[in-house]
């Protein structure tokens, strides 16, 4: 009486295994995708809206988001070009959370630099509307936050369709103004990097200015601070600031050229693919399931 029901079971796992066995043929690994991808895939970042954060031990570029945080890419390029950020230091190392710059004497008038033509003040950027300009790959695949989150222009970002609302999202690498509890107080001469676990929450209550593109190991690996927050509690202990520069103002000779995977195109679309169902050959079981801040954004040597 068991014998055919027992047959079944066995065909059915069979035909199951011969299945999974053929989806695992058709898998690629991301190195794989990468290898396939055409010039059309990749992009050059605009010098006009890239900086280069110079340290003793190497360079930092970041790319600014003017399609999401226009007013703060506009005064801090300001604040680039009068030198504001040249001498200033790496103020705060929080463990899982964030590396802070600016200026060490900012809560002191009588010792504070000066912003000379950049604004004090800027309406917050928390979020934007929702422009069909603005190209948007969703990722299917949900999320805590916010009722959709995807890709625009190499960022990631979270939308609220029914409130007609979108934002950039505090994914590692992420580049925000610090402010103080008055929301017009974030006015980009004090940046952060996120160097943990996503922060998410901080998500619509600080402006996010762009994203680190390259040369993350150089803000993630500093020492802790000691002191609350994660600030240095000794001024030796700060990382001095060579320069910040706009890569539009170095010379084409002192540039670093870079090219970032475009975010709206097939290619992209596979590359989570394969993040999304893992096919290396270390991998026994397929998660099936992304997060936005788990998807990699990668950059190469132009």
């Amino acid at each position: 009486m068991h014998a055919l029901p027992l047959i079944l079971l066995t065909a059915a796992a069979v035909t199951g295994t011969a299945s999974q066995a053929a989806q695992a043929a058709k898998a690629r690994t991301m190195q794989q995708v990468l290898e396939t991808t055409t010039a059309a895939d990749w992009r050059q970042p605009d010098p006009a809206s890239t900086l280069y954060l110079d340290l003793a031990s190497g360079r930092v570029i970041i790319e600014l988001a003017p399609g999401y945080a226009p007013l703060h890419a506009s005064n801090i390029k300001t604040l680039v070009r009068g030198h504001y950020f040249d001498g200033l230091a790496i103020l705060r190392v929080q463990d899982n959370f964030v590396t802070q710059w600016g200026d060490p004497d900012a809560g002191d008038a009588a010792k504070a630099r000066s912003l000379a033509a950049a604004s004090k003040t800027l309406a917050p950027e928390f979020e934007r509307a929702i422009d069909a300009r603005l190209a948007f790959t969703r990722l299917p695949d949900g999320d805590v936050y916010a009722p959709e989150v995807g890709f625009s222009d190499g960022f990631p970002v979270a939308r609220d369709p029914k409130a007609g609302k979108t934002w950039l999202a505090h994914c590692y690498g992420m580049v925000g103004a610090g402010r103080d509890n008055g929301v017009e107080t974030g006015n980009g001469s004090e940046l952060y990097v996120v160097i943990g676990q996503a922060p998410r929450h901080l998500d619509r209550n600080i402006a996010l200015v762009g994203r680190v593109v390259q040369g993350m190991e150089l803000l993630s690996a500093l020492p802790r601070g000691s002191d609350a927050m994660g600030f240095y509690d000794k001024p030796e202990q700060r990382l001095p600031i060579k320069s910040v520069r706009l890569e539009a103002d170095v010379p084409a000779a002192e540039r670093t050229p870079i090219e970032l995977l475009r975010t709206d195109t097939p290619a992209f679309t596979a590359l989570i693919e394969s993040r999304r169902n893992r096919s290396d050959e270390w991998y026994k079981l397929p998660a099936g399931k992304i997060s936005l801040c788990n998807v990699p954004l990668p950059v190469r040597s132009k």
